[in-house]
């Protein structure tokens, strides 16, 4: 078993036949889905859907993109979102000094603004970087609670950083691509205790499938090079990890989630 510890379920390109992509997930072998909102209506969404999928849960806030559209209005709509059943990260919230479609300003604020939203509901973090790298490490130094850097593009010392302040390192589909060598580096020389793996699924889908749409049930490829790459097998990467994201996460999909509230609520909606 694995476990998709980041994707997007709640986005359009899924509407049509997401039941049939869980139930493609389940039977790969994926024990639960972290769907990750990034707007306030696709946070909703991400809720609706843990809501309806008992190997579903959500994590809520606003991405780097977005921040351009952040007020007061939205921290209080988070603010109570994260309080929702089956809510177990923030994120994922960040920088992405590539595309820019926030001024850089605009991100880096937002971004402080929602550490300290984060830090008030108790949740991890779920880290978006791009292009941003010391930027995040400077505005991360202080944090304590735990997160995860989402899609990790940085090296094995910004990893080690990473590490020595309390973060899990996550592994996309990319990590399956021929030209992938800095990430296999890093996936070859951190703690496996240390490593999620991840779909961000519908993008970043990895071979075999590259060209394809991406889903949870893809995730099994990116274990699987993980194995390869550290030499041992699929079954010992799949139980590690998601024993990682369990811990980080406070889940198990066997029994009752501990949510930001405190109120420990039945899976079995």
């Amino acid at each position: 078993m694995v476990i998709d510890s980041h994707s997007h379920l709640e986005v359009k390109g899924f509407d049509r036949d997401r039941d049939a992509v869980v139930e493609r997930a389940l039977q790969a072998g994926v024990e639960a889905i972290v769907t990750v909102g990034t707007n306030l209506k696709d946070c909703r969404k991400a809720i609706a859907l843990a809501r309806q999928y008992p190997s579903v849960y959500a994590a809520i806030g606003i991405h780097p993109h977005d921040s351009k559209d952040i007020d007061v209005e939205t921290y209080d709509a988070l603010r109570e979102l994260a309080r929702q059943d089956k809510v177990v990260a923030y994120g994922e919230i960040g920088l992405d000094f590539y595309h820019n479609h926030s001024p850089r300003q605009v991100q880096i604020r937002c971004f402080g603004e929602q550490l300290e939203l984060a830090r008030e509901v108790g949740l991890p973090i779920v880290i978006h970087d791009r292009e941003a790298h010391r930027q995040i490490l400077e505005m991360l130094s202080g944090w304590q609670a735990g997160g995860v850097i989402h899609c990790f593009s940085g090296d094995y010392n910004m990893a080690r950083i990473c590490l020595d302040r309390g973060f899990y390192i996550s592994v996309p589909g990319t990590v399956t691509f021929e030209k992938a060598q800095p990430l296999r580096n890093v996936v070859r020389r951190i703690p496996l205790e240390r490593l999620l793996v991840e779909t961000d699924a519908p993008f970043l889908t990895p071979d075999p499938h590259r060209g394809k749409r991406n889903e949870p049930a893809f995730v099994v490829h990116t274990a699987r090079k993980v194995a390869e790459i550290r030499g041992i097998s699929l079954e010992e990467v799949g139980t590690v990890t998601s024993g990682n994201v369990k811990a980080l996460f406070g889940i198990d999909p066997r029994g009752p989630v501990e949510t930001a509230a405190g109120d420990r609520q039945d899976r079995a909606l």
